[in-house]
């Protein structure tokens, strides 16, 4: 096994200098390579005057362009054999047989496997060696490959260096937003407006992956202005689509749009499903917790009503099941208005949840 005297850093793109010029400045004697090989968003140091523990430990203190800071253990041939053996062999005084482990992989370059060929032949030969099991959501070490080009840097780190979105504890509230019809009074006037206005509306619902939106007017209104809005709502909702099925994890949702008369649709819902009015009227959203726990956990769908230029009508207050304050003593402006109430309603009953989904 061939030992490295290296430290991996990487950075955000564009980065890369920046972070070598600080690194300079603490170790003088090192080696320092930013993007080694045309290779964005890292840069290799050998350390000169300090220890390879020192310097990592001062980097991760004084370098903030510095995002995640890897001492190498060893650097071998990019072969799949290779990269398995030596792997193995630093596994066997790393990990230990009742701990939990990963392996990731970053493959640069061309060569006749891909990085979950790695995964597959390097956790198995770990595994033999240690008698550790797999663990690939919270692992307690993650043995890292490197692969750049003809070299593998390999190095064995602690599973907490890697920080995960859904870490225990908490609750994903996009299956709480999942139950939510957000009734959404239609915006009208100045046809740009209308229109930017939807944009910005559709983005915000979709970002939360709601059940549905229902634009909801209380009355006749200006056909051209409704449609206007409405494209505008479909566009959003559609643009915030595209960026969610590329780069989340899971599958996302498009959410459906429907146009309802919003005392018609309150007539209908009313004493089937809970109803939430969002006005200044109602009582601050920290003290509806419980109530809006409870509603969320025993109800299929909740409507949630939110007002535009003006507010959810007097009369429909009569036939809400909670009456709620987002922000009191300020006055939300439409664009914000279903996010704000989103946002709130998931912080306030976070715990709740994440807690019931834990003893659950």
């Amino acid at each position: 096994m061939s030992e490295c005297n290296l430290v991996i850093v990487k950075t955000e793109l564009g980065a890369e200098r920046i972070a070598a010029s600080r690194i300079r400045d603490l170790d003088p004697l090192a080696k320092v390579e930013a993007a080694p090989r045309g290779l964005r968003g890292m840069v290799l140091v050998e350390p000169g005057g300090l220890s390879k523990d020192e310097l990592a430990r001062l980097i991760e203190e004084r370098v903030p362009e510095a995002g995640r800071v890897i001492q190498v253990d060893a650097c071998v041939k990019a072969e799949l054999d290779e990269m398995a053996r030596v792997a193995a062999e630093l596994a066997k005084t790393r990990i230990s047989a009742s701990e939990t482990f990963a392996v990731r992989t970053t493959r640069r370059g061309r060569h006749p496997y891909t990085s979950i060929d790695v995964n597959v032949v390097v956790g198995d030969a770990v595994r033999k060696a240690t008698g550790a099991t797999v663990n690939l959501t919270r692992p307690d070490k993650v043995v890292l490959v490197e692969i750049i080009q003809d070299e593998a840097l390999i190095a064995i780190v602690p599973g907490s260096l890697f920080h995960r979105k859904m870490g225990p504890g908490k609750y994903p509230l996009y299956k709480l937003y999942r139950k939510i019809s957000l009734v959404q009074m239609p915006y009208l006037g100045p046809l740009d407006a209308c229109r930017n206005m939807g944009v910005r509306i559709g983005r915000e619902v979709q970002n939360f992956e709601v059940a549905e939106l229902v634009i909801a007017p209380d009355g006749p209104v200006d056909a051209l202005q409704l449609k206007t809005f409405i494209e505008g709502v479909l566009e959003g909702i559609e643009s915030r689509y595209e960026v969610q099925r590329k780069s989340y994890g899971r599958e996302a949702r498009r959410v459906p749009v429907l146009v309802q008369d919003i005392y018609q649709l309150v007539r209908e819902r009313h004493g089937r499903e809970p109803i939430i009015v969002l006005e200044p009227e109602g009582e601050p959203v920290t003290r509806a917790a419980w109530k809006l726990y409870e509603m969320f956990r025993n109800a299929r769908r909740v409507s949630v009503l939110v007002g535009s230029r003006r507010g959810i009508p007097l009369g429909i207050y009569r036939f809400a099941d909670l009456v709620i304050d987002i922000a009191p003593g300020i006055t939300l402006s439409t664009d914000y208005a279903a996010a704000a109430a989103l946002i709130a309603i998931g912080t306030v009953v976070h715990d709740l949840f994440a807690r019931e989904n834990q003893h659950s």
